[in-house]
């Protein structure tokens, strides 16, 4: 008889005990923090040698205050997150995203008719475009957050091609995280990282572009190989039968779709294309920065250009076509607002909140019935969302006992009588323990780098390779800490119990910290342009 896996929530709590009990344990200390300007940006860091004990403050019934005030930090994740669930359960009603899908199943299915389509596999050819996508935009500008906005999409995607819940949430999140590990010019990671380090923003770049190259091409083989053996056998799947609320949602006869156009799209249409013109005129402009490179393109003008004429290319079909189109040009603003005008949750939670009210009116529904849509979306997804906040109390255990900093004090100790390849490899996993409990990248580059790259300089190893280090600690071991909001985010809506999710991604995972520790070793051996 199979052993019954406790619930997620048990699980968070539980975790949030144990750093309880470790704040009776370990003995309180805390770094000195300056205020720094690094690459533009105000950043708190740790003065060198500035660890001190502080007066002990063992966690007891501050279990239970920590969740209100993990709820309270993870605020943005939460609110984002029910905002989504609303949003995309209006534009689901419409079953526009049911129409989209088995159109496009309609057309890979054509393709299969040419002989080398065939013998590559259309659906292989799909998954691994979709991960070189999200991996790059993981790798250049830090994607992580606006992950959940796809994991709607993709993961329905992903079970209509005869897959599962898991392929679809590694074609996304795992793919923009295993980017954001391999980061070539990640601003959150790269940036902060390297700027603390005294050296040349974004340096390294031709053996960062090497790495994650072969992390993103690994990843891609073991999703392929997974996904063939449930195409072949959806029972292996450790899915299958949660993934029965997915496959109840899909759409068996989109025959019996009525293709009309309700007068009210074409007004969302008139609209829609006014406030474009609106914006067209206010940001004619959109600077995009690629390392110390940058280039102004007319992003905004051009592309609400393409939305006229593809919204009305869609109208001309039906309402289904025209949301499609709304979604789709929602998707093509959010980069370019995250990467030309530095957009994060505020407005990309108010652009897919525009997205599901548009696509309601478009459909037909009345001001009463969107709302009445949204709150069963926003219920669907607050499973998820309470918990996000439950993982935030582990954070304010850690922070509230004083035991991070000496955790991080004791480790750094490790290091000092090791050789170079021993140095580094303890380094990353320094960092990828750390990331257990501080996911956040930019948090951990504040807090490590001060004390790693001068270190770093000490034992004879090229700040260059700490950083990496950092790197590749920071990035893989994100997609699987519960103090993860995104990660918890994501598997909310992928409906993936966490404990599910640790013990098949357990192997993969592995294999990636194996394999970064093998791409470090060139790193302090060979001389790499920029190391």
């Amino acid at each position: 008889m199979l052993k019954k896996i406790p619930h997620t929530y048990t699980i968070i709590f539980s975790i949030i005990l144990v750093c309880a009990v470790l704040s009776w344990i370990i003995p309180a200390g805390e770094y000195e923090r300056q205020t720094l300007e690094v690459g533009g940006t105000t950043r708190t860091v740790i003065v060198d040698h500035s660890f001190h004990a502080v007066e002990s403050a063992p966690q007891t019934w501050q279990v239970f205050s920590s969740l209100l005030e993990g709820f309270e930090k993870q605020a943005g994740i939460i609110a984002f997150l029910l905002i989504i669930g609303g949003a995309f359960q209006i534009m689901n009603n419409s079953r526009a995203i049911d129409v989209g899908i088995f159109s496009f199943l309609r057309f890979t299915q054509g393709l299969e008719r040419h002989r080398l389509m065939k013998r590559i596999g259309v659906n292989n050819i799909v998954m691994a475009m979709v991960m070189i996508l999200f991996s790059l935009f993981g790798a250049v500008f830090g994607m992580s957050e606006e992950t959940l906005a796809f994991v709607i999409i993709i993961v329905p995607l992903a079970i209509s091609m005869g897959y599962d819940s898991i392929t679809g949430l590694c074609m996304v999140y795992v793919a923009a995280h295993v980017g954001f590990a391999g980061a070539i010019l990640n601003p959150f990671t790269i940036g902060i990282a390297q700027g603390l380090s005294d050296l040349p923003l974004f340096s390294g770049f031709e053996y960062r572009l090497f790495c994650w190259v072969l992390l993103t091409a690994v990843l891609i083989t073991c999703v392929l190989i997974y996904a063939a053996r449930i195409k072949r056998n959806p029972t292996l799947s450790p899915m299958y039968q949660a993934d029965e609320y997915w496959r109840n949602r899909r759409t068996e006869n989109t025959e019996e779709v009525a293709y009309t156009v309700p007068t009210a799209s074409y007004i969302v249409y008139a609209l829609i294309v006014i406030a474009l013109g609106i914006f067209s005129i206010t940001y004619p402009l959109t600077t995009f920065s690629l390392g110390n490179a940058s280039v102004s393109l007319y992003a905004v003008p051009v592309c609400s250009v393409l939305f006229a004429v593809f919204g009305w290319l869609g109208l001309r079909k039906s309402f289904h076509f025209f949301i499609l189109s709304i979604l789709a040009f929602t998707v093509v603003f959010l980069v370019i607002g995250v990467m030309g005008h530095g957009w994060y949750l505020p407005e990309i939670s108010a652009i897919f909140l525009a997205m599901g009210i548009l696509s309601g009116y478009a459909a037909g529904e009345n001001a009463d019935g969107i709302i009445k849509l949204f709150l069963e979306g926003a219920k669907d997804i607050l499973s998820a969302a309470i918990v996000v906040g439950l993982a935030g109390g582990i954070i304010e255990i850690l922070q509230d006992g004083h035991i991070i900093d000496p955790i991080l004090h004791a480790l750094a100790a490790f290091m000092n009588e090791a050789g170079r390849v021993a140095s580094v490899g303890a380094m990353y996993i320094i960092q990828t323990l750390i990331n257990i409990i501080i996911p956040s990248g930019s948090a951990k580059a504040a807090l490590t780098m001060p004390i790693m790259a001068p270190f770093s300089d000490v034992i004879g190893i090229s700040r260059q390779a700490t950083v990496m280090a950092f790197q590749f600690g920071d990035g893989f071991t994100n997609m699987i800490t519960p103090t993860s909001a995104v990660l918890i985010g994501a598997l909310g809506i992928a409906r993936i119990p966490y404990e599910i999710w640790v013990k098949w991604f357990t192997k993969i995972l592995l294999l990636f910290i194996v394999l970064g520790f093998l791409l470090l070793i060139p790193t302090v051996v060979l001389p790499l342009p920029g190391f």
